[in-house]
């Protein structure tokens, strides 16, 4: 064994240890185990900033602020408090009504503002219905990851793979292709959670005595505050740091990991995905709702102020990006524009644009709406994926693995790379799953001599198929705050997901895409 494959090992292992205990952020972790092959010779200063210019990180960036967008125009709101019922009903049919249309929409939006958007919404109309928020919050996350595998633009994986994809001399996927398997996983996913959320999730949550403990009255409010990696006051009490001075707010309890926290609560550290449970006055929201302080802010027990203005403009646009990088592939579009591609790159720099004009979103503030953590991450993937190529490891790993399932065939080992990626993605972050899976993927697709699309196609299924835990997706962890819930809560009703997703893939790929 070389000293590059062994160099690689320990790093890999190390960047997953790292990732799993949450020091740092992901983007800083890849980054540092970026600069260590670069500065061991495995990678050239030009492999190392190959992923910064990738059109798929930049598709996610531009993303962002589409996004952003879209939420500012208040159209998402207004969706999906038409559909929620008004009266008393049962939990499935609540979920029946909202799930489907929140995975439609998530196929063509980033998962976490939909989550963000959605969550304060369906919690306040749970309440007022008398049904327990916690039966529709974790089935809220869940619907955005399976809206995400339906479109190349659904989830930032999908276009990290993507990337990957090309610039190992492959054709990339359309905008629908992943579609073919993705839309049966989603609709048998959406079908299960409709039957057994009701059985599986719990009734209630450990922050419903704060509705209890509230002196609200007059102009004070009550708001949930997610707090974001950017909050001054991480790694700090609330003694040491005077959240009253900063935010002009009251903190009434703390909660991490779906438990309200007892005791000398006031000296225990802040850190990211806390959820804090305010009193303030109506200021608080507008002052600090486009600030990255905060991953989410929403009034307990209150309807959201719906945005009246440019709703259609934003829906047109949103139409245009979505069906231009549809048709604009086309053989027939490219005999028309030869000397443009209008591909999902071309629409979504224009959307963008657009909306910037427009004053969709802050001109002068885009920066904000952009998650620089995901982009590093992004970037640095492609940089570790080729790492692990150029030193052998991959080749290593895949010759394990082709022995592992050697009388088994292909659809053994598809299974095998779904498991790893799959097991990947639950301890770390979803985009770091697919650039440890994808180069073994290919690997083993090149040793075997097939058709590698299969192997790719099962990265990006796998990669975003987070249900089992709360920490391999932001949305999980988000709702997690906002709902209360512990750690075996995500266990037992996202492990058979997990297991569904798995069986549905391995049948599924191999039929769309031979070997």
């Amino acid at each position: 064994m070389s000293f590059d494959i062994i160099f690689v090992s320990l790093c890999l292992v190390a960047m997953v240890a790292t990732l799993v205990s949450d020091r740092m952020r992901p983007g800083m972790v890849l980054f540092s185990v970026v600069v260590l092959f670069l500065c061991a010779g495995i990678i050239s200063p030009k492999e190392c900033l190959e992923g910064f210019s990738n059109k798929g990180m930049i598709t996610v960036a531009l993303l962002f602020l589409v996004s952003e967008g879209i939420r500012r125009s208040g159209i998402l709101e207004q969706f999906i408090c038409r559909l929620l019922p008004s009266r008393r009903c049962s939990v499935a049919k609540g979920n029946a009504c909202m799930l489907p249309i929140i995975v439609f929409i998530s196929a063509f939006l980033n998962n976490t503002p939909v989550v963000v958007i959605f969550a304060p919404i369906i919690k306040n109309w749970a309440r007022r219905l008398k049904l327990p928020p916690t039966k529709f919050l974790i089935p809220l996350s869940y619907a955005t990851i399976l809206g995400g595998m339906c479109t190349l633009i659904g989830t930032s994986t999908n276009l990290v793979v993507d990337g990957m994809v090309q610039d190992a001399g492959y054709k990339g996927f359309t905008i629908f292709e992943l579609g073919k398997v993705g839309v049966i996983i989603a609709v048998v996913g959406v079908l299960y959670l409709v039957f057994f959320s009701a059985r599986l999730l719990p009734s209630v949550s450990s922050k419903d005595d704060d509705i209890e403990e509230s002196s609200e009255s007059g102009d004070v409010i009550r708001v949930e505050a997610v707090l974001g990696a950017r909050f001054p006051g991480n790694g700090k009490s609330l003694r040491q740091f005077n959240f009253n001075r900063h935010y002009g707010a009251t903190v009434r309890s703390l909660h991490r990991n779906g438990v309200r926290l007892q005791g000398n609560w006031m000296d225990v550290p802040l850190s990211a995905n806390d959820t804090l449970v305010l009193e303030t006055d109506q200021s608080f929201i507008p002052t600090w709702g486009d600030s990255r302080v905060f991953l989410m802010l929403s009034v307990m027990d209150a309807e959201p102020e719906m945005a009246k203005k440019k709703r259609h403009f934003a829906v047109i646009l949103l139409a245009f990006m979505i069906i231009g990088a549809t048709i604009g592939e086309l053989p027939f579009m490219e005999r028309l524009f030869p000397n443009v591609k209008l591909d999902m790159f071309f629409f979504v720099c224009v959307t963008t644009v657009i909306m910037a004009w427009t004053n969709m979103f802050s001109p002068k503030k885009y920066t904000k709406f952009i998650s620089w953590d995901v982009l590093i991450t992004i970037a640095c993937a492609f940089a570790i994926s080729k790492a692990m190529i150029n030193s052998g490891f991959a080749d290593l790993i895949a010759e394990y693995c082709i022995g592992l399932t050697d009388s088994f065939g292909p659809h053994a080992l598809l299974a095998l790379i779904f498991l790893i990626t799959n097991l990947c993605t639950e301890l770390i972050t979803n985009n770091a799953a697919a650039a440890l899976s994808f180069p073994i993927a290919l690997a083993v697709a090149n040793k075997l001599g097939v058709d590698p699309t299969p192997f790719f196609v099962v990265v990006c299924i796998a990669a975003s198929a987070s249900f089992s835990t709360p920490i391999g997706y932001q949305t999980n962890l988000i709702v997690q705050g906002v709902g209360g819930y512990k750690f075996t809560d995500f266990v037992k009703i996202g492990l058979p997901l997990n297991i569904i997703v798995f069986i549905l893939s391995i049948i599924l790929i191999p039929m769309f895409w031979e070997f």
